[in-house]
C-alpha cells in the first residue's frame, strides 16, 4: 500500500514537470504580441519592417543626373530628381512636375507646372528650372544620356512661372514621352559652371529623396520634406546608403557578403561574382531589339510566301543559347510585351514543314539541295544578301543564321559592313536582309519600321493610314486598337522578323522584401512596399 503511495506520488510529480516544460516552449515559440487580437492571433503590423535601404554603385561620377555617365546613378537618381512626366510600369505617360500639356501640331507643346513645389532646399520650382535643364541639356549635346530627348528642341520660352512653351524643329510623334528627363534647380546653380562646379557633389533634390550627405564611400539619401507629393507617401524605405566601389567585381562581392540589398546588371554571369543562393532574381526586358528587316521591294522578298518561309525558320531558342548564351531574350515586336498599347507573347515561330508549304505556294522547288523557281523561263535561286555591322556577335548570328538556311535550301551572302559603310547600306536601302540591333525609344514611335522609307521598304494603305492617325489620337482604347492593328500587320505581313531583346537582371538579398516590376527606363516600381528584415 505504501509502495503504491509513492508510485501515485512520483507520476503526478512526472506529469506536472512535463506539463510545465511544454507551456514554457509554447511560451518560448509562440510569445504574445501587444498588438495581439482578442482571439489571439497577431497581426500583420507585428511584423518588424526594416527602414534602411543599401545600395551600391561603381566606379561613382557625379550625382547630377544630366552630367552623369554611370547607369547606376541615373537608375538611382529616378527616387532623387523630377521629372515634368512619369512612364508607368505599363508604358503610359502619367502628369507629374507638368500637370498638363496640349499640342495641336505635335510641333509646338505648352506645358502647365504645378505651383506650390519646393526644393529641398526650400526654394520655389518653377519654369525657370526647366528652361535652365533644357538649355544645359541643349549645350551637352550627346554627352547625357538625355540629350536625344531634347534632339528636336529649337527653343523653349517662359510664358510664366507655370506655364513655358517647347518649339521642335519638326513634328514629333508622341513627344511627351520624352519630357521623363530629371530636373535640376537653376537657383542653386546660379551662375556657376554647370559642368565643372562642386555644387554637383550634393545637388539640390525634388524628389522623394534628398542627398543627405556624400564621403569618398558613401552616399545617404533621405526623405525629402518638401516632396511635392509627401502628404500621400506611405513608402517604408527612409533611408537610403549608398555604397561607393572601385570596381563591379568589389560590388559583386559586397553583395555576396551582404553589405547591398539589391543589385542590377545585364551580365549573365552574375553567378560566377555571387554564386547561386542565398538571393532572388527577377529578369526584365532589356532596350536592345534585335531584329532582321526584309528589304520587300527586292524580287524574291516581295514575296510574302518567301518572307514567311524566312520567319519560320528562324529558331529563337537557339539562337538565344547559341548566339547570346541566355543574356538575351526572345522578341517578336519593337514595342515591349508589357505595353499598354499591345498584347501578344514572345513565342517561337520555328516551324521546317512551314518553311516548305509556304514556298511551294509560290512555285518553288527544291532541286538538288537549293530552293529554285523559273521566272520569265530563266531558273532563279533563293539566293540574298544579308548586311550586317562589323560586331562580334552579330556577326557570329549572321552566320549562324547563313548556315542553317543552307540546310534549307536558302543561300545567304553576308556583307559584314563598317559602321560608316553600314549607314551608307541603310540610307540606300542596299540590301536584301538587313540584321540589325537598335535601342528601343521611351515613346511608342514605329516609324523607322512602318513610317515612310521604313528599313524594310514596306507599304500599304491600311498601315499608312494608321501611322497618319495615331499622331493626333487621344482616346486611349482606340489607340490600343490602331497598335493592336499594326502588331498584326507586323506580324502577318512580315516586313520584319523579330529575333531577340536584351535582358536585366534585378537581384535582391533575400532579406529586402521587394515586389520587383522594374522596368528598363525605372527600377524602382512598387517601391513604397520595399522595406527590409
Amino acid at each position: 500500500m505504501k509502495n503504491n503511495i509513492f508510485g501515485y506520488l512520483f507520476f503526478i510529480f512526472i506529469v506536472g514537470i512535463m506539463a510545465f516544460a511544454i507551456y514554457k516552449f509554447n511560451s518560448t515559440e509562440n510569445p504574445i504580441s501587444s498588438n495581439t487580437t482578442q482571439g489571439g492571433s497577431s497581426s500583420s503590423s507585428s511584423i518588424q519592417k526594416g527602414k534602411k535601404l543599401t545600395l551600391g554603385i561603381s566606379e561613382f561620377d557625379t550625382m547630377n543626373p544630366i552630367i552623369t555617365k554611370n547607369k547606376k546613378v541615373q537608375d538611382i537618381s529616378k527616387l532623387v530628381f523630377e521629372s515634368l512626366v512619369t512612364i508607368n510600369k505599363d508604358g503610359k505617360v502619367e502628369p507629374n512636375l507638368a500637370i498638363d500639356w496640349e499640342t495641336s501640331d505635335n510641333k509646338v507643346y505648352i506645358i502647365k507646372l504645378r505651383s506650390g513645389i519646393k526644393w529641398s532646399d526650400d526654394t520655389y520650382f518653377s519654369s525657370d528650372d526647366v528652361i535652365y535643364t533644357i538649355n544645359r541639356l541643349k549645350e551637352a549635346d550627346k554627352s547625357s544620356i538625355y540629350s536625344e530627348n531634347l534632339r528636336y528642341v529649337r527653343e523653349v520660352d517662359k510664358i510664366d512661372n507655370t506655364t513655358l512653351r517647347i518649339i521642335l524643329t519638326e513634328a514629333v510623334p508622341f513627344y511627351e514621352y520624352y519630357l521623363c528627363f530629371p530636373i535640376v534647380s537653376a537657383k542653386y546653380y546660379g551662375e556657376d559652371d554647370f559642368w565643372n562646379t562642386d555644387k554637383n557633389i550634393k545637388p539640390m533634390s525634388n524628389g522623394r529623396f534628398e542627398i543627405a550627405e556624400v564621403t569618398n564611400s558613401t552616399i545617404t539619401l533621405s526623405k525629402n520634406k518638401n516632396w511635392w507629393n509627401i502628404e500621400n507617401d506611405n513608402s517604408i524605405i527612409e533611408t537610403i546608403n549608398i555604397n561607393i566601389y572601385s570596381s563591379i567585381a568589389e560590388l559583386y562581392n559586397a553583395f555576396k557578403l551582404g553589405s547591398i540589398d539589391l543589385i542590377a546588371t545585364n551580365n549573365n554571369n552574375y553567378q560566377e561574382y555571387i554564386g547561386k543562393i542565398g538571393y532572388n532574381v527577377a529578369e526584365i526586358e532589356g532596350r536592345n531589339f534585335v531584329f532582321l528587316a526584309l528589304n520587300t521591294k527586292n524580287s524574291i522578298l516581295s514575296d510574302l510566301n518567301v518572307r514567311r518561309a524566312l520567319k519560320a525558320a528562324i529558331n529563337k531558342d537557339e539562337i538565344i543559347s547559341k548566339i547570346y548564351g541566355n543574356s538575351y531574350m526572345k522578341a517578336v515586336f519593337p514595342i515591349s510585351s508589357s505595353s499598354f498599347l499591345v498584347n501578344y507573347s514572345n513565342a517561337n515561330t520555328f516551324n521546317l514543314s512551314d518553311i516548305e508549304s509556304n514556298m511551294k505556294k509560290s512555285g518553288w522547288s527544291i532541286i538538288k539541295g537549293q530552293w529554285r523557281k523559273v521566272v520569265n523561263y530563266k531558273n532563279v535561286n533563293l539566293e540574298l544578301k544579308m548586311v550586317v555591322k562589323k560586331d562580334s556577335r552579330r556577326v557570329n548570328l549572321a552566320k549562324y543564321l547563313r548556315d542553317f538556311l543552307l540546310t534549307q535550301g536558302i543561300t545567304i551572302n553576308i556583307i559584314e559592313a563598317s559602321d560608316s559603310d553600314y549607314s551608307k547600306y541603310i540610307e540606300n536601302k542596299n540590301y536584301d536582309i538587313l540584321l540589325a540591333e537598335v535601342t528601343q525609344s521611351i515613346a511608342p514611335d514605329l516609324t523607322t519600321f512602318l513610317g515612310n522609307n521604313n528599313l524594310s521598304n514596306f507599304s500599304n494603305n491600311e498601315t499608312n493610314e494608321i501611322m497618319r492617325y495615331i499622331d493626333n489620337v487621344t482616346d486611349e482604347n482606340e489607340l490600343k486598337s490602331k497598335y493592336q492593328k499594326l502588331y498584326e500587320i507586323f506580324e502577318n505581313q512580315v516586313p520584319y522578323i523579330g529575333i531577340a531583346r536584351s535582358k536585366i537582371y534585378v537581384i535582391t538579398n533575400t532579406y529586402l522584401s521587394a515586389q520587383i516590376d522594374s522596368k528598363w527606363y525605372n527600377l524602382f516600381f512598387n517601391f513604397k512596399d520595399w522595406y527590409t528584415s
